[in-house]
């Protein structure tokens, strides 16, 4: 068939490219693969490209020679005028350490001081230099609200059950997460651009500072929706820079585990801010209008933004330059290979840009494999909203009010949940690589479900101290299962469902989503619990956890310790056969452990494309770097 008349599978005809562009293309691709891998004529604009151009972006540097390699990576370093025997030696090595999947055994010219380090980056995987900003500010930031509402509310005259009121306190409550989808977030790439990592996380940091040294000094509500909305300009580069940061600072066999660290110390922060709220819970007015206690609790959030602030400029810029990097390994030889292996992803990235001149959102919609990464990824970061945590993390000390507890009791008891929910976070580092994404969530969702159940049902018990063991041990045991589950696994899910031309733009999308339905959740509670009671807003989420499940089971794949070849495969699969899939593993669970009738034969995972998943070839290349991070 001509090229002209080619079609992928989702109907797109790809029209052909030109000879130059051919020629451009071949010379970019056999720099980094063999030739006899790439005979078949490329087509600029196609599908299928798109896919060859975001594989090869999982192994830039396969099937090179290591003299090829050695000559590329002294090539480099002679480029970045960096001339002398020692680096050039480093680069050398590094390039043919990265083109070996990270093995450095073969390599002679290796001193034993270098052999051990590398060797000790694999057996002890947690033993590196010291250069991570801990990311507790924004959980402290969002969370001081839950114990200085139950005080500003009566102070701004909207602490009554009328439905004005508790619509105005939701807003206010609510109002850096408005902003952070509508704003804060599509400002990390400009910020990034002008400012580099560091100084957007700076910036952000100076932002949310000044905001919450702001909400200090408020006194009407609409003054305090102000300042806590541009409290989400400084919340939302920052949310999405951190990551980033970490992700491009961390060896291989660490990067999942420290880009997750994102939820575990939100959920640290949160914690911190429990205890903020009972520290300053007793201090009297000193004839401050309004109240001084709320205010020192809203105040305290600037603290830790100021501490990062200081500490900063401590760390390396994003660590692309020789000297930057050196900072962050032991050896040279170890910051040579990252920063040669970052060149090579870079320039791969580059010819990928240079093949997908299409309009990559609307790609998002029309080519299959991203529909379907984008619904499951943006399916998750909705019910990360709608599985009803945020209704907790903001209004718990409002709820424990509502069952009976004393304020201080309330704020007592909220701190205890937050203690939970960081305990727990800390669980997801070892199961979000071993039991799984998909496993994860659909153990939790339904576990999620019964205990709200029970949380609601509680306020039916009449009389103290029956209800408020019941209410407090079911939100206890609500943050048990979500903090390993629906807490870490979306950010993680979407950051490695999309392929690697569409990225930003779905990780944009879905980080919108989830703080979007943040507001949602956060301005309708007040008046949903007016309207429904406790036992129906409750009942409310509940219902949504069971959506949740049916969700994960019907259209959302496993990604566990797949590469990028393999992420293709499970996503550009017809939503049918996700469904059939859903259907048989639920039935096959259902007669083998339910009913215990025996399981019968296990489903297969609905698959496509020519790159198939074997967990024995994945075994074999388990000890020298996660699959993940290569996607």
């Amino acid at each position: 068939m001509p090229a002209a008349d080619a079609s992928d599978k989702d109907g797109h005809r790809s029209s052909s490219a030109s000879k130059t562009e051919v020629e451009h293309y071949d010379h970019v691709q056999n720099t980094t693969v063999p030739s006899n891998q790439h005979s078949q004529t490329v087509t600029n604009g196609s599908f299928k490209d798109r896919q060859r151009a975001s594989q090869k972006l999982a192994h830039p540097l396969a099937g090179l020679s290591p003299g090829r390699l050695a000559e590329m990576g002294e090539e480099y370093a002679r480029r970045g005028s960096m001339t002398s025997d020692e680096d050039v030696r480093a680069f050398r090595l590094g390039a043919m350490i990265a083109g070996n999947d990270f093995n450095f055994e073969t390599i002679s010219e290796l001193n034993e001081l270098e052999r051990q380090v590398l060797e000790r980056e694999i057996t002890h995987k947690w033993s590196n230099p010291p250069y991570d900003l801990l990311d507790h500010r924004q959980g402290w930031t969002r969370q001081l609200v839950n114990g200085a509402q139950s005080f500003y509310k009566v102070a701004f005259g909207i602490g009554s059950d009328s439905q004005r009121d508790t619509w105005l306190l939701g807003l206010c409550n609510s109002a850096p997460h408005l902003c952070r989808a509508l704003i804060g977030c599509w400002l990390t790439d400009p910020m990034n651009n002008v400012f580099g990592h560091r100084g957007t996380i700076f910036v952000s940091c100076l932002i949310s500072a000044a905001a919450c040294f702001h909400q200090a000094f408020t006194n009407t509500w609409w003054h305090m929706f102000i300042a806590r909305f541009y409290l989400g300009l400084g919340i939302g580069p920052k949310s999405a820079t951190t990551p980033i940061f970490a992700a491009e600072c961390s060896p291989p066999k660490l990067r999942g585990a420290l880009v997750m660290q994102w939820q575990v110390w939100t959920a640290f922060g949160i914690m911190v801010g429990y205890i903020a709220d009972l520290a300053f819970y007793f201090v009297p007015d000193h004839g401050i209008e309004l109240g001084l206690n709320w205010r020192l609790m809203m105040g305290s959030a600037m603290i830790p933004a100021v501490i990062v602030c200081c500490l900063a400029f401590l760390c390396p810029e994003s660590p692309q330059a020789f000297a930057s990097r050196c900072v962050l390994r032991f050896e040279k030889v170890q910051a040579a290979r990252d920063l040669f292996y970052m060149h090579t992803l870079l320039e791969a990235e580059k010819e990928a840009m240079a093949i997908n001149k299409g309009n990559r959102f609307k790609e998002l919609f029309t080519i299959r494999r991203n529909r379907n990464a984008m619904v499951a990824s943006s399916g998750l970061m909705f019910m990360q909203q709608f599985c009803g945590v945020s209704v907790i993390a903001y209004y718990s000390s409002e709820i424990f009010l509502q069952a009976g507890f004393s304020e201080i009791s309330a704020l007592g008891a909220s701190l205890g949940w937050g203690v939970i929910n960081w305990l727990f976070a800390l669980s997801a580092f070892i199961t979000i690589d071993t039991f799984g994404r998909r496993n994860l969530l659909l153990t939790t969702f339904p576990l999620m479900a019964l205990f709200l159940l029970f949380t609601g049902f509680s306020f039916w018990i009449p009389a103290a101290p029956a209800n408020v063991a019941c209410i407090a041990t079911g939100l206890y045991v609500f943050g048990v299962v979500y903090s390993p589950g629906e807490g870490p696994v979306p950010f993680t899910y979407a950051a490695e469902a999309y392929p690697l031309y569409v990225r930003p733009i779905g990780m944009a999308l879905a980080t919108a989503i989830t703080w979007f339905f943040n507001f949602v959740l956060s301005v309708t509670w007040p008046s949903l619990l007016r309207a429904f009671r406790p036992q129906g807003a409750f009942g409310w989420y509940a219902g949504w956890n069971v959506v949740g499940f049916l969700f994960v089971l019907f259209l959302v794949p496993e990604t566990k310790e797949k590469t990028l070849e393999e992420l293709d495969g499970v996503f550009d699969v017809p939503l049918g056969r996700l469904v059939r899939y859903g259907v048989e593993q639920a039935r096959y669970v259902w007669r083998g452990v339910i009913l215990g009738r025996g399981r019968g034969e296990k489903p297969v995972v609905p698959h496509a494309g020519e790159v198939e998943y074997h967990e024995k070839a994945f075994e074999k290349r388990r000890g020298r770097g996660d699959a993940a991070a290569r996607v």
